[in-house]
C-alpha cells in the first residue's frame, strides 16, 4: 500500500509554493516551542537513546536539525521531494540525512529499518491530516522502524483543534494567510478522532506508554498579536 497520489501532489504543491524562511509556515515554530517542548517528555521513555531516530515527517527539517543535535544519528524522511529539498538547503553541513519515504509502503519502510535498524521515531502531525485510509498503514511503518528496541513520540492536533481551525478559516477575514495555503491545497487538519491514535498503535503491534496533552505552538497569530496555539494530544509507544 502507499499513500494516494492526491495526497502526495498536495504536498509536492504546498512545498513548492510555500515562502522560505524561518516561521513562513503555519506549523513552522522554532524548536524551543516545539521539539524540545516534545523531548522533554520523550526522553524518559527511551529505552536506548543512542539508537537512530527518524524524523518521520520532517518538512524542511526544522526540527530535524535540532534532533540531530541530541541523537548520534537522525533521518530526516517526508513524502514530498520539495520539502526534502528546502530540508537539505538549509543544513549545508549535513547534521541531519534526509530520505524521501512514502510511510505507508510497507517495501519501503522494510528498506529503511534494513538500513538504520530500530530507531526511534519522532512524528509530529502526520495522521491528524493524512486521507483515513491511509492511517493504519502509517502506523503500521511506525511500527516497523521502531522494531523491538525503539520508541516512538507521537503529537497529533486534537478535534478539538480541528474545529477551532476550521473556525479561524470561516472569520470575516477568510482563512489567516499561513493557514490559507494549507486549506487551499487540500490538506485538512485535525480529522483524525482523539479516540483513533491509540488503536492505531495498537492494531500495529505497539503499546501506548504513556499520553497526555499540550498545546502546539504555531507560526500565526491572533487579532490581539497572540500566538495562535492549538490542542493536542502525544503519545509515547514501543513494544510492550
Amino acid at each position: 500500500m502507499s499513500v494516494t497520489s492526491r495526497y502526495r501532489e498536495a504536498w509536492e504543491g504546498f512545498w513548492r509554493e510555500a515562502p522560505d524562511g524561518p516561521g513562513a509556515v503555519l506549523w513552522d515554530a522554532e524548536p524551543a516551542l516545539t521539539a524540545a517542548r516534545h523531548l522533554t517528555l520523550f526522553a524518559p521513555h527511551l529505552s536506548d537513546p543512542g539508537l537512530p531516530l527518524v524524523d518521520l515527517g520532517c518538512g524542511n527539517g526544522t526540527q530535524t536539525r535540532f534532533l540531530a543535535d541530541r541523537f548520534p544519528r537522525v533521518v530526516g524522511a517526508d513524502l514530498s521531494s520539495a520539502a526534502l529539498d528546502r530540508a537539505r538547503g538549509a543544513d549545508p553541513a549535513g547534521r541531519a540525512e534526509y530520505r524521501r519515504l512514502d510511510a505507508a509502503d510497507r517495501a519501503a519502510v522494510r528498506a529503511l529499518h534494513a538500513e538504520v535498524g530500530d530507531a526511534n521515531v519522532y512524528q509530529r502531525g502526520v495522521l491528524h491530516q493524512s486521507e483515513a485510509d491511509d492511517r493504519q498503514a502509517l502506523a503500521d511503518g511506525i511500527a516497523t522502524v521502531v522494531g523491538d528496541r525503539g520508541r516512538a513520540f507521537l503529537v497529533e492536533l486534537s478535534e478539538a483543534a480541528g474545529a477551532a481551525l476550521r473556525s479561524l478559516a470561516a472569520g470575516p477575514g477568510g482563512p489567516p494567510p499561513k493557514l490559507a495555503p494549507v486549506l487551499r491545497h487540500g490538506i485538512a487538519p485535525g480529522e483524525v478522532a482523539d479516540a483513533a491514535v491509540p488503536g492505531f498503535l495498537t492494531a500495529a503491534g505497539l503499546t501506548v506508554l504513556t499520553s497526555g496533552t499540550l498545546p502546539l505552538t504555531t507560526t500565526e497569530y491572533g487579532p490581539d498579536g497572540t500566538r495562535v496555539e492549538v490542542p493536542s494530544l502525544w503519545y509515547v509507544a514501543g513494544r510492550a
